[in-house]
């Protein structure tokens, strides 16, 4: 299961983030309360950038292993300012 740190508490656990990252757990860190990176173990970022994989196949194969709540945070479009339009 995924966890989730924020940035100072990453970087005073940095070993253990690594290590659970290692056990194939996917490790989210966050900043200023907002999802900024994820730390995966080499297997499953190999897996991810296979060259003729495409992005689908490659999240399908990593989704198993995150909650779906944390895929929807780490994939969710910024709401964009509404502007004026003259007809």
């Amino acid at each position: 299961m995924a966890r989730t740190w924020q940035l100072q508490e990453a970087k005073a656990k940095f070993s253990e983030l690594v290590d659970r990252a290692l056990k194939g757990e996917a490790q989210i860190v966050t900043r200023r309360g907002k999802a900024a990176v994820v730390v995966l173990d080499i297997k499953t970022y190999r897996q991810l950038i296979k060259e003729n994989q495409t992005a689908w196949e490659a999240l399908r194969e990593f989704a198993p292993r995150v909650e779906n709540k944390l895929v929807d945070e780490l994939f969710k479009r910024p709401e964009a300012e509404q502007r004026e339009v003259e007809l």
